[in-house]
């Protein structure tokens, strides 16, 4: 299974007014430039997916459905309060692998620190966060049977600004 881990883009601040919860915080006009950009790297890579899931929060939604409408796949888009910030992590991977089979390409997208800490147990088996995905950045992990603890390595890590140079 190849597994992409990307953080959801840029997104207006805490604070905003008019915004009652976190989870409504959209993506700002740059945060959508700069993923497009991030995107078309991603298709220079010849990335393309089985499944995408999704944070519930609108700025992780926002930044999947981008993905999907660049690189196909839009009817893939599924939302999953797994990968919202306070989502479990070993139930995340049980969905994983009841939705896809082994040779599967599945994008997760939400928030740090959750995204690092992911990575971390399924790369060194602890969920001290080995890497800080910046907004937008995106990593591979590659594993022969996904599960909850050291089971994939770090194929690569790019920052945004690694992938636009894609292009």
């Amino acid at each position: 299974m190849e597994l992409y881990v990307l953080r959801h883009a840029i997104a207006v601040t805490r604070g905003t007014e008019g915004l009652r919860h976190d989870s409504d915080r959209p993506l700002t006009q740059a945060g959508h430039a700069k993923l497009r950009r991030v995107v078309r790297g991603m298709g220079a890579l010849g990335l393309s997916f089985d499944l995408i899931l999704t944070s519930p929060y609108l700025r992780a939604v926002q930044t999947a459905e981008v993905v999907a409408a660049q690189l196909g796949g839009k009817n893939q888009c599924e939302r999953t309060p797994q990968l919202a910030p306070d989502g479990d992590p070993r139930a995340l991977v049980r969905l994983i692998t009841s939705r896809s089979g082994d040779e599967a390409r599945v994008l997760v997208v939400g928030h740090e620190p959750y995204l690092g800490e992911l990575v971390s147990v399924l790369v060194a088996g602890d969920a001290y966060p080995l890497i800080d995905l910046k907004k937008a950045g995106l990593c591979k992990l590659a594993t022969p049977a996904l599960r909850y603890g050291r089971c994939a390595r770090l194929e690569w890590l790019l920052t945004p600004a690694q992938a636009v140079r894609m292009q």
